[in-house]
Protein backbone atom coordinates (compact mmCIF):
# COMPACT_ATOMS: atom_id res chain seq x y z
CA UNK A 1 0.00 0.00 0.00
CA UNK A 2 1.33 3.44 -0.89
CA UNK A 3 0.27 7.01 -1.46
CA UNK A 4 2.08 8.57 -4.38
CA UNK A 5 2.19 12.05 -5.88
CA UNK A 6 3.43 12.35 -9.44
CA UNK A 7 4.48 15.80 -10.66
CA UNK A 8 1.75 17.48 -8.60
CA UNK A 9 1.25 21.24 -8.78
CA UNK A 10 -1.53 23.31 -7.28
CA UNK A 11 -2.33 26.89 -8.27
CA UNK A 12 -4.66 29.14 -6.32
CA UNK A 13 -6.84 31.58 -8.31
CA UNK A 14 -5.61 30.10 -11.59
CA UNK A 15 -6.14 32.40 -14.56
CA UNK A 16 -6.56 35.54 -12.43
CA UNK A 17 -4.23 38.35 -11.40
CA UNK A 18 -4.01 36.63 -7.97
CA UNK A 19 -2.67 33.36 -9.42
CA UNK A 20 -0.27 31.74 -6.94
CA UNK A 21 1.54 28.40 -7.16
CA UNK A 22 1.19 26.77 -3.73
CA UNK A 23 3.03 23.57 -4.64
CA UNK A 24 5.10 22.86 -7.73
CA UNK A 25 6.09 19.60 -9.43
CA UNK A 26 6.02 17.48 -6.28
CA UNK A 27 7.01 13.84 -6.59
CA UNK A 28 6.89 11.72 -3.45
CA UNK A 29 5.69 8.39 -2.10
CA UNK A 30 4.54 7.49 1.42
CA UNK A 31 4.19 3.85 2.45
CA UNK A 32 2.26 2.18 5.23
CA UNK A 33 4.44 1.88 8.32
CA UNK A 34 6.63 4.91 7.62
CA UNK A 35 6.94 7.85 10.03
CA UNK A 36 7.45 10.85 7.77
CA UNK A 37 7.84 14.45 8.94
CA UNK A 38 7.09 17.43 6.71
CA UNK A 39 8.80 20.67 7.65
CA UNK A 40 8.98 24.08 6.07
CA UNK A 41 8.64 27.78 6.77
CA UNK A 42 5.14 29.29 6.96
CA UNK A 43 3.83 29.51 3.40
CA UNK A 44 6.11 26.77 2.09
CA UNK A 45 3.18 24.63 0.92
CA UNK A 46 2.98 22.05 3.73
CA UNK A 47 -0.74 22.33 4.48
CA UNK A 48 -1.72 22.49 0.81
CA UNK A 49 0.42 19.43 0.15
CA UNK A 50 -1.21 17.23 2.80
CA UNK A 51 -4.69 18.24 1.65
CA UNK A 52 -3.88 16.43 -1.59
CA UNK A 53 -3.20 13.20 0.29
CA UNK A 54 -6.89 12.35 0.69
CA UNK A 55 -8.41 14.43 -2.09
CA UNK A 56 -9.45 17.54 -0.18
CA UNK A 57 -7.62 19.44 -2.90
CA UNK A 58 -7.35 18.38 -6.54
CA UNK A 59 -4.03 19.00 -8.34
CA UNK A 60 -3.95 21.64 -11.01
CA UNK A 61 -1.42 19.35 -12.69
CA UNK A 62 -0.16 15.85 -11.96
CA UNK A 63 -1.67 12.80 -10.26
CA UNK A 64 -2.32 11.50 -6.76
CA UNK A 65 -2.28 7.70 -6.64
CA UNK A 66 -3.42 5.38 -3.88
CA UNK A 67 -2.44 1.75 -4.37
CA UNK A 68 -1.58 2.68 -7.95
CA UNK A 69 -5.01 4.14 -8.74
CA UNK A 70 -5.66 7.79 -9.59
CA UNK A 71 -7.86 9.08 -6.76
CA UNK A 72 -9.68 11.44 -9.14
CA UNK A 73 -10.72 8.76 -11.62
CA UNK A 74 -14.51 8.75 -11.91
CA UNK A 75 -14.81 5.22 -10.46
CA UNK A 76 -12.52 5.88 -7.46
CA UNK A 77 -14.24 6.08 -4.06
CA UNK A 78 -12.92 9.23 -2.38
CA UNK A 79 -15.04 8.57 0.69
CA UNK A 80 -13.21 5.29 1.32
CA UNK A 81 -9.88 7.01 0.71
CA UNK A 82 -10.63 9.51 3.48
CA UNK A 83 -11.03 6.59 5.84
CA UNK A 84 -7.74 5.06 4.67
CA UNK A 85 -5.84 8.35 4.77
CA UNK A 86 -7.02 10.09 7.93
CA UNK A 87 -6.26 13.81 8.24
CA UNK A 88 -6.22 15.54 11.63
CA UNK A 89 -6.10 19.32 11.26
CA UNK A 90 -3.83 21.78 13.08
CA UNK A 91 -6.35 22.44 15.84
CA UNK A 92 -8.12 19.07 15.94
CA UNK A 93 -10.41 20.16 18.78
CA UNK A 94 -12.26 22.12 16.08
CA UNK A 95 -13.28 18.70 14.71
CA UNK A 96 -15.16 17.85 17.93
CA UNK A 97 -18.90 18.51 17.93
CA UNK A 98 -20.84 15.72 19.67
CA UNK A 99 -22.19 15.91 23.22
CA UNK A 100 -19.94 13.18 24.62
CA UNK A 101 -16.49 11.79 23.92
CA UNK A 102 -17.80 8.36 22.94
CA UNK A 103 -20.43 9.76 20.57
CA UNK A 104 -17.84 11.96 18.92
CA UNK A 105 -15.48 9.07 18.21
CA UNK A 106 -18.40 6.91 17.02
CA UNK A 107 -19.35 9.45 14.36
CA UNK A 108 -16.78 8.36 11.74
CA UNK A 109 -17.45 4.61 11.92
CA UNK A 110 -21.23 5.19 11.84
CA UNK A 111 -20.77 7.42 8.82
CA UNK A 112 -18.97 4.49 7.18
CA UNK A 113 -22.14 2.44 7.63
CA UNK A 114 -21.27 0.47 10.77
CA UNK A 115 -24.01 -0.43 13.24
CA UNK A 116 -24.20 1.45 16.55
CA UNK A 117 -22.66 -1.52 18.38
CA UNK A 118 -19.80 -1.98 15.91
CA UNK A 119 -19.13 1.76 15.93
CA UNK A 120 -18.93 1.71 19.74
CA UNK A 121 -16.47 -1.20 19.63
CA UNK A 122 -14.27 0.69 17.16
CA UNK A 123 -14.54 3.91 19.18
CA UNK A 124 -13.63 2.27 22.48
CA UNK A 125 -10.63 0.56 20.91
CA UNK A 126 -9.42 3.88 19.44
CA UNK A 127 -9.91 5.73 22.73
CA UNK A 128 -7.96 3.05 24.56
CA UNK A 129 -5.10 3.40 22.05
CA UNK A 130 -4.80 7.14 22.73
CA UNK A 131 -5.02 6.70 26.50
CA UNK A 132 -8.56 7.97 27.15
CA UNK A 133 -10.16 5.84 29.89
CA UNK A 134 -13.79 4.75 30.25
CA UNK A 135 -14.39 7.34 32.95
CA UNK A 136 -14.12 10.00 30.20
CA UNK A 137 -16.55 8.45 27.70
CA UNK A 138 -19.67 10.31 28.83
CA UNK A 139 -17.94 13.65 29.40
CA UNK A 140 -18.27 16.55 27.01
CA UNK A 141 -15.11 16.83 24.90
CA UNK A 142 -15.30 20.60 25.38
CA UNK A 143 -14.67 20.21 29.12
CA UNK A 144 -11.35 18.44 28.56
CA UNK A 145 -7.81 19.82 28.53
CA UNK A 146 -6.14 20.78 25.25
CA UNK A 147 -4.09 17.59 25.17
CA UNK A 148 -7.11 15.41 25.92
CA UNK A 149 -9.09 17.10 23.14
CA UNK A 150 -6.27 16.33 20.72
CA UNK A 151 -6.32 12.68 21.77
CA UNK A 152 -10.08 12.44 21.26
CA UNK A 153 -9.81 14.05 17.81
CA UNK A 154 -7.05 11.60 16.87
CA UNK A 155 -9.18 8.72 18.20
CA UNK A 156 -12.02 9.88 15.97
CA UNK A 157 -9.77 9.44 12.95
CA UNK A 158 -8.27 6.17 14.21
CA UNK A 159 -11.75 4.69 14.65
CA UNK A 160 -12.02 4.67 10.86
CA UNK A 161 -9.00 2.30 10.69
CA UNK A 162 -6.72 4.48 8.54
CA UNK A 163 -3.63 3.05 6.91
CA UNK A 164 -1.96 6.46 6.96
CA UNK A 165 -2.52 9.06 9.69
CA UNK A 166 -1.73 12.65 8.68
CA UNK A 167 -1.36 15.22 11.47
CA UNK A 168 -0.97 18.95 10.84
CA UNK A 169 0.86 20.47 13.85
CA UNK A 170 -0.96 18.28 16.41
CA UNK A 171 1.02 19.75 19.33
CA UNK A 172 0.40 23.43 18.51
CA UNK A 173 -0.34 25.40 21.65
CA UNK A 174 0.40 22.56 24.08
CA UNK A 175 2.84 22.77 26.97
CA UNK A 176 5.99 20.58 26.78
CA UNK A 177 4.43 17.75 28.81
CA UNK A 178 1.29 17.73 26.67
CA UNK A 179 3.36 17.81 23.50
CA UNK A 180 5.49 14.87 24.60
CA UNK A 181 2.42 12.81 25.54
CA UNK A 182 0.78 13.38 22.17
CA UNK A 183 3.92 12.53 20.20
CA UNK A 184 4.63 9.42 22.25
CA UNK A 185 1.02 8.36 21.76
CA UNK A 186 1.38 8.76 17.99
CA UNK A 187 4.66 6.82 17.98
CA UNK A 188 3.09 4.01 20.05
CA UNK A 189 0.12 3.86 17.66
CA UNK A 190 2.45 3.38 14.76
CA UNK A 191 4.17 0.51 16.59
CA UNK A 192 0.91 -1.18 17.62
CA UNK A 193 -1.03 -0.78 14.37
CA UNK A 194 1.69 -0.55 11.77
CA UNK A 195 0.08 2.54 10.27
CA UNK A 196 1.99 5.18 8.37
CA UNK A 197 2.31 8.55 10.07
CA UNK A 198 2.82 11.91 8.40
CA UNK A 199 3.63 14.65 10.90
CA UNK A 200 3.70 18.33 9.91
CA UNK A 201 5.75 20.17 12.52
CA UNK A 202 7.76 23.32 13.23
CA UNK A 203 9.74 21.59 15.99
CA UNK A 204 13.05 20.27 14.77
CA UNK A 205 13.52 18.41 18.08
CA UNK A 206 10.24 16.53 17.65
CA UNK A 207 11.10 15.66 14.07
CA UNK A 208 14.56 14.44 15.05
CA UNK A 209 13.19 12.29 17.87
CA UNK A 210 10.38 10.54 16.00
CA UNK A 211 10.65 10.65 12.20
CA UNK A 212 12.36 8.08 9.98
CA UNK A 213 12.30 10.44 7.04
CA UNK A 214 11.97 14.19 6.53
CA UNK A 215 10.48 16.07 3.60
CA UNK A 216 11.52 19.73 3.53
CA UNK A 217 9.20 22.08 1.65
CA UNK A 218 10.41 25.45 0.39
CA UNK A 219 8.53 27.73 -1.96
CA UNK A 220 6.07 24.98 -2.79
CA UNK A 221 8.80 22.54 -3.83
CA UNK A 222 10.51 19.58 -2.19
CA UNK A 223 13.92 20.83 -1.09
CA UNK A 224 15.06 17.63 0.65
CA UNK A 225 13.57 14.17 1.12
CA UNK A 226 15.87 11.96 3.16
CA UNK A 227 16.64 10.44 6.56
CA UNK A 228 16.92 12.99 9.42
CA UNK A 229 20.70 12.89 9.82
CA UNK A 230 21.25 13.64 6.13
CA UNK A 231 18.64 16.41 6.06
CA UNK A 232 19.99 18.18 9.14
CA UNK A 233 23.56 17.91 7.82
CA UNK A 234 22.39 20.73 5.49
CA UNK A 235 21.56 22.96 8.47
CA UNK A 236 23.23 26.04 6.97
CA UNK A 237 21.05 25.77 3.86
CA UNK A 238 18.01 25.12 6.06
CA UNK A 239 18.76 28.33 7.97
CA UNK A 240 18.58 30.28 4.71
CA UNK A 241 14.95 29.18 4.25
CA UNK A 242 13.87 29.92 7.83
CA UNK A 243 14.53 26.50 9.33
CA UNK A 244 17.29 25.03 11.49
CA UNK A 245 18.76 21.85 12.93
CA UNK A 246 17.84 20.60 16.42
CA UNK A 247 19.59 22.61 19.17
CA UNK A 248 21.75 19.64 20.16
CA UNK A 249 23.31 19.65 16.67
CA UNK A 250 24.59 23.19 17.23
CA UNK A 251 25.97 22.17 20.64
CA UNK A 252 27.86 19.28 19.03
CA UNK A 253 29.30 21.60 16.37
CA UNK A 254 30.57 23.93 19.11
CA UNK A 255 32.16 21.01 20.95
CA UNK A 256 33.85 19.96 17.71
CA UNK A 257 35.21 23.49 17.23
CA UNK A 258 36.51 23.39 20.82
CA UNK A 259 38.63 20.37 19.96
CA UNK A 260 36.48 17.48 21.16
CA UNK A 261 36.33 14.49 18.83
CA UNK A 262 32.52 14.32 18.72
CA UNK A 263 30.12 13.64 15.86
CA UNK A 264 28.79 17.09 14.95
CA UNK A 265 25.85 15.58 13.04
CA UNK A 266 24.14 14.23 16.17
CA UNK A 267 20.45 15.22 16.20
CA UNK A 268 19.03 14.15 19.57
CA UNK A 269 19.99 14.02 23.25
CA UNK A 270 20.33 10.24 23.53
CA UNK A 271 22.79 10.14 20.64
CA UNK A 272 24.67 13.11 22.11
CA UNK A 273 24.98 11.50 25.53
CA UNK A 274 26.33 8.27 24.08
CA UNK A 275 28.75 10.07 21.75
CA UNK A 276 30.12 12.43 24.40
CA UNK A 277 30.67 9.62 26.90
CA UNK A 278 32.47 7.63 24.22
CA UNK A 279 34.60 10.67 23.43
CA UNK A 280 35.51 11.01 27.13
CA UNK A 281 36.38 7.31 27.33
CA UNK A 282 33.50 6.38 29.61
Amino acid sequence: MSLKLENVSYIYEKGTSQETAAIKNVDLEINKGEFVAIIGHTGSGKSTLIQHFNGLEKPTEGKVLYDGKDIFDKDFDLRKLRCKVGLVFQYPEHQLFEATVLKDVCFGPKNEGLSNEDARIRAKEALKLVGIGEEMYEKSPFEMSGGQKRRVAIAGTLAMNPEILVLDEPTAGLDPEGRDKILQCISDLREKRGIGVVLVSHSMEDVANYADRIIVMNGGEVMYDDVPHKVFAHYRKLEKVGLAAPQITYVMHELKKAGYNVDENIINLEEAKENILKCLGR
